[in-house]
């Protein structure tokens, strides 16, 4: 038990001591960035979804 305590209070110093944290500014940053990358690779999937099914729609008519 004696490992485990001493395992959470190392833990705990790393991350309050030795991990350097992001600034609210840096955040929001970089929030924004994932955000708008996110919007892109969606849109970027719709746009394939759209094609694929009218290509496949097209083949099917053939038939």
């Amino acid at each position: 038990m004696a490992k485990v305590v001493d395992y959470i209070k190392e833990s705990y110093d790393e991350l309050v001591n030795k991990v350097s944290w992001p600034s609210w500014a840096e955040l929001q940053n970089s929030a924004i960035v994932v955000s708008i990358a996110s919007l892109i690779i969606a849109l970027v999937v719709f746009l394939m979804d759209i094609s694929f099914k009218n290509v496949l729609e097209l083949f099917y008519s053939l038939f």
